[in-house]
């Protein structure tokens, strides 16, 4: 570019920059077809930008109209880089007068949170331990090649296969949580290597979609336990969730199903059917519709080696049911761990909370231990996760004391329990909830 094009685009930045903005105006673009929001007192209008952004349109949709300061820090490796991208988009500024936080948020707060980022990053704490996700992947690959020596030395009896079936499962969960750790971009210092990484283990190792489990997870996480925002709570009318939903749901004269026994049939339809119904149909549904055709070829990748490896033994029939059965026992496996952070906290509609204030009413802990480390992925800290998505997980443990102190201070409940107390707690949930739609339902 000419040195009068650089400076045209100079003088378009600070004319940019030169307009003032107040709150009031700045929250009045939530729409679908016009979009502002705010980083660091700048803003944005991503109206047409959002449908590019690589995160998916939806997860950066979901603040328009507010701060989304903390949000950006939480997502992007490297903000310089992405700061190429807003230049473009930047339409001005917050008026002088207005308060840097949007609705009434704790600035003091607020600049805590952002002071305890900075310490984590000082403590080197986003920098991962490359010993630690080689010896993880190893023991992942080493757990497939023990379940088809295992069939290729002792033949398909009933006994053998359960104990295939048990392995492959646990490889299957391990390489869920190992995927999670990539697709977060907590790895290597590159985006790049993290993405090519992510899309080998989710979509070699498991058969699924790198896109579709980004486009999804980061909604969940921009947003947690937020109606119409978070994919995670949308129960198409299966179950009703936290206080509001069931009552709203009952003063309607909604009754999709029996919702007061919705604790009873979780079992039948949650953990079982999750992993090889729902998801595997959205999962391969998504990937032709919104052309994917990279992750399509992963996806094809891992069925190719699968049956490479099992239908010498199986024939292809017994192929696909020990396919099926391993994702049932891997989707048990999954439903529990992932639903027992986020059920039994509060699930509504939007509130407008600062960062911090989000992330600890919609999640919890669970208590740390070799085991529930391992069994879990490390999401026994999902409160850490969830302020924190991009540091790797053996480094939960070192700023979860300074998250509980900042808590403690401001008075916002950190939430840590047992494993046991934990999975019991998901079903209560459901109970309460279901009782609270019967009531609704035939008194209000």
């Amino acid at each position: 570019m000419g040195k009068g094009g650089e400076k045209g685009e100079e003088a378009g930045e600070r004319e940019a920059q030169s307009r003032l903005y107040s709150w009031e105006e700045i929250q009045r673009h939530n729409l679908r077809t016009d979009k502002w929001l705010v980083i660091e007192r700048k803003v944005y209008n991503i109206t047409t930008w959002a449908a590019r952004h690589p995160g998916g349109p939806r997860v950066i949709s979901h603040y328009a109209g507010e701060d989304a300061t903390d949000a950006f820090w939480a997502f992007h490796l490297n903000p310089s880089f992405v700061q190429k991208f807003l230049k473009p988009l930047l339409i001005g500024e917050l008026a002088p007068g207005e308060p840097s936080q949007d609705r009434g948020k704790n600035p003091q707060l607020v600049d805590d949170f952002r002071a305890l980022r900075k310490t984590a990053e000082d403590m080197n704490l986003f920098k991962a331990d490359p010993l630690f996700f080689s010896l993880y992947l190893g023991h992942i690959i080493m757990m497939e090649a023990l379940a088809w020596l295992l069939v290729s030395y002792y033949g398909t009896g009933w006994i053998t296969t359960f104990i295939l079936s048990c392995i492959l499962a646990t490889s299957q969960a391990q390489a869920g949580w190992l995927q999670h750790d990539f697709g977060h971009l907590s790895v290597f210092k590159k985006s790049k290597w993290n993405h090519i990484v992510h899309k080998f283990v989710i979509g070699h190792l498991k058969g699924a979609s790198a896109n579709w489990w980004n486009h999804r997870h980061f909604q969940h996480h921009a947003k947690p336990n937020i109606f119409k925002k978070d994919p995670d709570v949308n129960m198409m009318h299966i179950f009703v969730l936290g206080d509001s939903q069931p009552v709203e749901y009952g003063k309607k004269k909604l009754k999709y199903l029996p919702y007061n026994h919705q604790h009873e049939y979780f079992f039948l339809v949650f953990p079982p059917l999750l992993i090889p119904v729902y998801f595997q149909m959205q999962i391969i549904m998504t990937m032709i519709r919104r052309r994917f055709w990279a992750d399509l070829a992963w996806a094809f990748s891992y069925y190719m080696r699968y049956f490479i490896m099992y239908i010498p033994f199986y024939g292809v029939l017994g192929s696909l049911f020990l396919l099926t059965f391993v994702r049932f026992l891997e989707s048990h496996w999954f439903v529990w761990v992932t639903q027992m952070n986020h059920i039994p906290m509060e699930i509504d509609c939007e509130k407008h909370r600062d960062w911090l204030s989000a992330q600890l009413a919609a999640t919890c802990n669970i208590e740390q231990s070799f085991f529930n480390d391992w069994f879990t992925g490390h999401l026994n800290f999902q409160i850490e996760h969830h302020l924190f998505p991009m540091m790797p997980r053996h480094n939960y443990c070192k700023i979860a004391p300074l998250v509980k102190s900042l808590c403690t201070k401001y008075g916002v409940h950190y939430e840590e329990k047992s494993l046991g107390k934990a999975f019991i707690d998901i079903v209560g949930s459901l109970k309460k909830s279901g009782h609270l739609w019967l009531d609704a339902y035939l008194h209000k």
